[in-house]
């Protein structure tokens, strides 16, 4: 077969692992049960984040945590149904987030962090995609003076450390950069370098047609189906059982349930969230995230995009529309929007892992198989740079990233757990 390989998953990740190997000889088989960017990557942002160069900390703050346990925000709800069975999950990401271990697990994030622009900027121009990206970077909302003077002096840290550009605004200032907005704000840091796209999920699906001109195959198949063969691995799909000499799991937050069958427990679990798309007919100069109350306000091609913070529940369980809700009447405050565009929002999955950092390497146990996922909130940020690290290990390349903090056997594994 030779330097052949299935990749399962048709999100941002999956596909720009295809792209990759593609470019460095790789026979490649994207799988997936829907057309690329359809899942996740369809329902997030459309932020390409270099200024999120530290990952997204559970709260050590009494005060924030009462407020999390109370449901008082509505930037992070919870399911109590739930509760007990991501509990666990919450406990290690709880104590991964403590100073001295967080420090040292930002520290491997921005590492990814600061290439995503770079690789982003050579799929973006081999697919001639710029026309859905825009480079007005955006814009981090305060409601109150501790949120604010919490967000400038990270920003300030941000510069001084990674060299992240910021400009801070006051209220006037403000004002005067978004006349639209129709509720005064104590503030705002206006971050110019990430970009915005105006539809994410035309962005992955430009990416998977680079893929297919490159000679890339994309078919419909089920990823539980993936099997060990004597050299290699194969797949069920609708054109037939399709077999490479490796295969990715690029799943994002149906990883668990690939890996899990096959012996792997990883710290895995998830952080909905919800969108609505309104009609608009104003004009922002840049997105805002107001960060207080955890609302986004995205003009994209739908309309605007108004997204949720988090919601810890399991990945299957029924919508909660609390935060959302919440979200739209936020949105009303701020901006002057009009009726909502589809029926019903849209909900989805971020890939959570306890330690805020992708798995990405090989399987302890399975030669020729390979991991990718657990990206977070940033796997649409994040696709490009480590679809590279991913390709470069698995084609046996110097990695350009070293590895060592995404690899696989930072977690501890029972052998006698792997099927026989």
């Amino acid at each position: 077969m030779g330097r052949s390989a299935l990749v399962l998953g048709g999100g941002m990740v999956g596909v720009s692992t295809a792209w990759h190997l593609q470019q460095r000889g790789y026979d490649v088989v994207l799988v997936d049960r829907r057309e690329p960017g359809q899942e996740t990557s369809y329902g997030n942002a459309g932020l390409i984040q270099r200024e999120a160069v530290e990952p997204y900390a559970f709260p050590h703050d009494l005060l924030k945590l009462a407020q999390v346990a109370l449901r008082r925000g509505n930037d992070v709800n919870y399911r109590f149904s739930d509760l007990l069975a991501v509990a666990p999950r919450l406990v290690e990401y709880w104590w991964n987030s403590g100073p001295k271990r967080y420090g040292t697990i930002s520290h491997g994030f921005e590492a990814l962090i600061r290439h995503s622009l770079s690789e982003h900027d050579r799929m973006i121009s081999a697919s001639g995609a710029g026309d859905l990206v825009s480079h007005e970077g955006w814009t981090q909302l305060f409601r109150t003076e501790k949120g604010f003077d919490e967000g400038t002096a990270r920003a300030r840290h941000f510069a001084r450390e990674f060299g992240v550009e910021n400009r801070i605004l006051d209220s006037a200032t403000l004002s005067r950069a978004e006349p639209a907005l129709i509720r005064p704000m104590t503030g705002a840091i206006y971050w110019p370098s990430p970009y915005s796209v105006k539809d994410p999920g035309a962005l992955v699906q430009r990416y998977a047609d680079l893929f297919i001109a490159g000679g890339g195959r994309v078919v419909h198949g089920d990823a539980k189906t993936l099997a060990n063969l004597a050299h290699g691995w194969t797949v069920e799909t609708s054109d037939g059982p399709v077999s490479a000499e490796q295969a990715v799991i690029a799943l994002g937050p149906w990883a668990s349930d690939l890996t899990g069958a096959m012996g792997y427990r990883f710290p895995l679990f998830v952080k909905r969230g919800y969108h609505r798309h309104f009609k608009w007919d104003g004009h922002l100069n840049a997105p805002m995230i107001d960060t207080d109350a955890g609302v986004a306000l995205l003009p994209m091609e739908r309309g605007l995009r108004v997204t949720t913070g988090a919601e810890f529940a399991q990945r299957d369980a029924p919508p909660s529309w609390k935060q959302m809700i919440g979200s739209e009447h936020l949105a009303r405050e701020m901006l002057d929007i009009g009726e909502a565009v589809e029926a019903t929002p849209w909900i989805g999955s971020r890939p959570c892992v306890a330690d805020m950092l992708p798995i990405i390497g090989e399987a302890p146990a399975h030669t020729g198989l390979w991991f990718h996922f657990g990206h977070a909130h940033q796997g649409f940020t994040l696709g490009p740079a480590t679809g590279r690290l991913c390709a470069e290990m698995m084609a046996g390349e110097a990695p350009y990233i070293d590895p060592m903090p995404y690899r696989p056997t930072r977690f501890r594994f029972d052998r006698r757990a792997f099927p026989v």
